[in-house]
């Protein structure tokens, strides 16, 4: 049973592309789809510093891209697909619920529309690590912060006002170390709610198909059978919180015991490591990564 996972923003690394770009239709898929978002994709993948990178309206369809073609260099058919926030729309394309150039123009809509809203607060989001999940989510709480990711493997990400999130840091709960996050704003948060409105009106320009392929949802990790209502959670879920735990508990209850995360892969294998014990996992971060993810899956 073979899960394939898209990774969320902040997995893009400097010069994540370079080596992929030495494959011709990775390359031109890259070309192709630099045109439909208005970047140079090849560019901002090899070239561009960590800065450049962490821009939003840069990232996500950076990301989305990357995913989408080494997805079709691996050439698999998984048995679920499932991305993790902005890595939704990469899955949304594998399972054939949109086209890959409708997730990619949806994609550079989300950004500018998250990096808009951003702009208006000063917030930003810090991972925190370890501690009773309990009494994490009550301290997050009690800051008047909201756990934006819930990772599973104790892994909470607060998202909330800059001197709220200094005031948590300062005050841990028991147990968990905090850390600050180099992200633009606190994204799957109230803040981004103006982010929600723009991508609502670029969806309902988009007509989107049945998935052919099980796709589980950032939501609460159900597996979703309508393209429209995964359409829609794709817009909800920018100002709502990123349920991962409960993704992989889908996976579990499935019977995944293989998981491929696509380029850059790492963030998704990691968590599954710790919280899905068994499960065979492969983290494209270079080409090479091909060969052993189907040597794995024989």
């Amino acid at each position: 049973m073979l899960v394939i996972v898209a990774p969320g923003q902040g997995a893009q690394t400097p010069g994540f592309l370079s080596p992929w770009l030495e494959i011709p239709a990775f390359r031109d898929r890259i070309s192709a789809w630099s045109d439909i978002v208005g970047l140079d994709l090849a560019s901002y993948g090899t070239a561009a510093g960590a800065d450049e990178i962490r821009d939003t309206a840069v990232a996500q369809p950076l990301l989305v891209a990357a995913a989408l073609a080494s997805f079709e260099t691996l050439g698999v058919r998984p048995d679920l697909v499932a991305g993790h926030s902005v890595g939704e729309f990469a899955a949304a394309a594998i399972a054939g619920v949109l086209t890959a150039e409708q997730a990619l123009s949806l994609v550079r809509e989300r950004g500018l529309a998250m990096a808009k809203a951003a702009s208006v607060t000063a917030t930003g989001m810090s991972a925190v690590l370890g501690g009773a999940e309990d009494e994490v989510l009550a301290a997050l709480d009690r800051h008047g912060l909201t756990p934006a990711n819930i990772n599973g493997a104790g892994q909470i990400v607060a998202g909330g006002t800059l001197e709220r999130l200094e005031a948590f840091a300062a005050d841990p709960p028991a147990r968990a170390r905090v850390r600050s996050l180099a992200v633009a704003g606190a994204f799957h948060t109230v803040h981004m709610a103006p982010a929600v409105d723009h991508l609502r009106a670029e969806a309902a320009t988009v007509t989107p198909a049945e998935p052919s392929i099980t796709l589980l949802s950032n939501a609460d990790g159900a597996a979703v059978g309508a393209g429209g209502e995964f359409l829609q959670r794709l817009v909800t879920q920018v100002a709502n919180p990123v349920r991962w735990d409960a993704c992989m508990a889908t996976m579990a209850e499935r019977g995944v015991t293989t998981m491929i995360e696509l380029l850059p892969g790492g963030t998704l294998t990691g968590l599954a490591k710790r919280a899905m014990p068994g499960v065979r996992t492969v983290a494209l971060k270079t080409p090479a990564d091909l060969d052993t993810a189907k040597e794995v899956l024989g």
